[in-house]
């Protein structure tokens, strides 16, 4: 888990890095651009002192400030990843000690192409189908926003959870209910692929494992030796 951690950690400086040159230059090559009459050189410090000072410029939609938009979605958006991260874990580590144990058995081969499966499937595609088909054509879930239109929750924290469970509505359960009908679909969306990560590093810590001696002679049962085990080695 360490390692996949750093792989990911490496990933997204490569890709802010990427999004930084790709901001720049819509700032800058656009026509009009307030930074066209400086070179690329001055522009690009201009820009990125900017960025480091927290100030993204304003918005060509409705004329507010980027950073204040900002720091009205990232708590959304941090309370999303938090929970998908979590849903991974609790669904990808016993999932992929089954494989493992079920190496090269029917079991096996199943988990291993639902994985594959999900490792392949575009995430905006799977938001879309799952939108199309859990909510527009079923209704078992919104289509979007935080919660439902009939309850108005103060921002406290910017997370949606934490601020219904801290409102002293008297509607509030229905407002923690209504949080959770709406995280449900994204928060599936973006389980999928790191679902799969953690099933492929705990199948293979599962099997490099299971036949060892100190598992076979630990006095519990193999699966509970297993969690034991192989989670260690996956981390």
């Amino acid at each position: 888990m360490i390692i996949f951690t750093l792989r990911r950690i490496l990933l997204l400086i490569v890709t802010l890095f990427l999004l930084t040159f790709v901001g720049f230059s819509l700032s800058y090559f656009t026509p009009h651009a307030p930074l066209q009459g400086a070179s690329l050189w001055n522009a690009w410090v201009f820009w990125f002192n900017g960025l480091i000072h927290w100030d993204f410029g304003v918005s060509s939609i409705n004329g507010q400030p980027i950073a204040e938009q900002l720091k009205e979605v990232f708590p959304a958006t941090m309370e999303l990843c938090i929970l998908a991260f979590g849903f991974a874990l609790i669904v990808g580590i016993p999932v992929g000690m089954i494989a493992g144990i079920t190496r090269h058995k029917w079991q096996d081969n199943l988990i291993n192409a639902i994985a594959l499966l999900g490792f392949s499937i575009p995430v905006f595609w799977l938001a879309l189908l799952l939108t199309l088909f859990c909510s527009l054509t079923l209704g078992w879930l919104p289509v979007s926003g935080r919660f439902d239109l009939l309850y108005e929750v103060k921002p406290i924290t910017g997370f949606a959870l934490i601020d219904a469970w801290l409102s002293d509505s008297p509607w509030r359960d229905e407002m923690i209910m209504s949080a959770i009908r709406h995280m449900i679909l994204p928060v599936i969306t973006l389980s999928v692929a790191p679902t799969t990560e953690v099933i492929r590093l705990m199948r293979i810590s599962t099997i490099e494992v299971y036949d060892q001696n100190y598992v076979k002679a630990a006095a519990t049962p193999r699966f509970v030796a297993l969690y034991y085990f192989a989670s260690p080695r996956s981390a």
